[in-house]
């Protein structure tokens, strides 16, 4: 089932295996319980530490990986290839005795000095989506740790209708005890912000001032902080969560010196870089005001308080809404950000894609060849895409383009049914049956909670010179919160370098 490549990679990682598993497989005669059969017997025989054995599991099919005599509480409920393929390996050999890359700390609290209770966690997924692994193993490495929590990964795809009984209608879906617990990509830190008690706010205010206080941790945040560190200083990130809108981009080939890569991979290098310096990360930080007295003060939304000689704002942006009635309402119930996420649960649905840019074209060229029907709504005259993005979208014929399309409403009862639009040239209004909405319309900068701080533009974008500074003398941004015109990763980083040169100078001047 394993291509070669692919199972002379496993071989060298079942080598780091420490102690003897077992899979535990709940198979019946389905073409899914063939081919789970064809991947545990294959993986078995790869390793003397891993035997098979066949048994009753609460989902047929599913497997489960398990410490000898005892049941560790990781379940895939479906094959676990494609993306989801490394946290098979992960959980194989994690199970086995392989610590997990996590900090002393936050295993303490997985370990239970925090957690109250037990839990059952479920995670529906599409092997398509670059956004699961993150949630799976996050809670794979819980349940490994604390024998009070248990996980299954169940793939939409194998169950689909577990995926209609519950109207899951974007992965991941995390379930708790039954009950919806979140969705879209969440770190193992978020999780457990939400069943364990947190850091006390004091301990962040009683922390001495930074020299240079980096809010952000995207491309633009960790360059900053990278060149900062290097200089010797104290650096410091805040930030809601590592990585940023990266974290949510799947194919990157325009990355100098790497021909592809992925988001999260980026990122998760771009982190380990980071933690290679002496750098004050603080994770799951929202910084609601900031402020000049003797230093700078920023203030969380948690009531703490952060001081700082110098500041570099490095928010990043997110998904544009539409802004029409029905779009909130049925977030992650129809309407959807990310065609290679939440894709795969329209197969052979009608759905729409609004906006006509680049990153519109481009989900519309991925869901035709998932989808029944594709209709592209662009407000526009024209589309805004590529050339060759049009050619292709033109030649697919499962897609409508409708241009000069103003959209007016996204319907639905418990989910999405249809949308509705205003046809710009005749003033005449439309509404077309559909599955689901899928978000295609640019980025917004995160800089409101700014106000009148720093300049900003009608976009919202913080204004900065060459050197990053912006209106406010010691501060400076860098990335996709500022007005530099071209919003890529690589720019975003050399900006984030350029605003803490900026800031160092400022630093040795004043």
């Amino acid at each position: 089932m394993l291509d070669q490549d692919i199972k002379q990679q496993l071989a060298g990682y079942l080598e780091l295996m420490e102690n003897d598993i077992v899979i535990k497989a709940s198979l019946a005669d389905d073409d899914i319980s063939k081919e789970m059969k064809e991947l545990v017997n294959e993986i078995a025989d790869m390793s003397a530490k891993i035997t098979v054995q066949e048994t009753q599991l609460e989902r047929t099919p599913s497997f489960s990986v398990n410490r000898l005599n005892e049941d560790t509480g990781i379940t895939f409920a479906g094959i676990p290839l494609g993306h989801e393929f490394t946290s098979l390996v992960l959980a194989l050999l994690q199970v086995s005795g392989r610590p997990p890359k996590v900090d002393e700390e936050v295993i303490n609290q997985i370990k239970g000095i925090n957690i109250k209770g037990e839990f059952r966690f479920e995670t529906y997924v599409s092997l398509s989506c670059h956004n699961c692994p993150d949630v799976v193993q996050a809670l794979n490495v819980m349940s490994v740790i604390n024998p009070n929590i248990t996980h299954t990964m169940i793939d939409g795809a194998a169950y689909k209708a577990e995926v209609e009984q519950k109207n899951v209608m974007a992965v991941p879906a995390v379930y708790l005890d039954g009950e919806f617990f979140g969705g879209g990509r969440m770190s193992l830190e978020e999780i457990l912000s939400q069943i364990a008690d947190g850091p006390d706010p004091s301990e962040l205010t009683e922390k001495d001032p930074f020299d240079v206080l980096v809010v952000g941790g995207g491309p633009a945040g960790a360059s900053a902080a990278i060149y900062a560190a290097r200089k010797g200083i104290r650096t410091g990130i805040v930030a809601e969560r590592f990585g940023g809108q990266v974290m949510d981009t799947l194919g990157i080939e325009n990355f100098i010196s790497n021909t592809y890569t992925e988001g999260p991979k980026l990122m998760a290098n771009v982190e380990a870089h980071v933690n290679d310096y002496d750098i004050d990360v603080m994770k799951l930080q929202q910084v609601s005001k900031l402020s000049k007295k003797d230093l700078f003060e920023l203030e969380l939304e948690n009531g703490a308080t952060l001081q700082s000689k110098t500041v570099i704002l490095s928010t990043g942006a997110r998904w544009r809404n539409v802004g029409v009635p029905g779009e909130q309402e049925f977030r992650n119930k129809g309407v959807a950000y990310c065609p290679h996420c939440d894709g795969p649960l329209f197969e052979g649905k009608d759905v729409a894609v609004i906006g006509g840019g680049n990153s519109g074209i481009e989900a519309a060229i991925d869901l035709a060849g998932i989808v029944k029907h594709v209709t592209v709504l662009e407000f526009l005259p024209e589309l805004k895409a590529d050339a060759v993005l049009q050619e292709r979208l033109y030649s697919l014929p499962n897609v409508t383009v409708i241009k000069n399309a103003q959209t007016t409403e996204i319907t639905g009862d418990e989910k999405v049914n249809g949308i509705s639009y205003l046809d710009r040239d005749t003033n005449e209004s439309h509404h077309i049956e559909l599955a689901g909405v899928f978000v295609q319309i640019g980025l917004v900068p995160n800089t409101e909670w700014l106000g009148d701080t720093v300049e900003r533009n009608r976009m919202g974008e913080i204004v900065i010179d060459k050197r990053g500074a912006t209106s406010l003398p010691g501060v400076f941004a860098a990335g996709d919160c500022t007005d530099s015109p071209y919003k890529q990763i690589i720019i975003s980083m050399g900006t984030g370098a350029a605003a803490s040169l900026g800031a160092f100078d400022y630093l040795i001047r004043n």
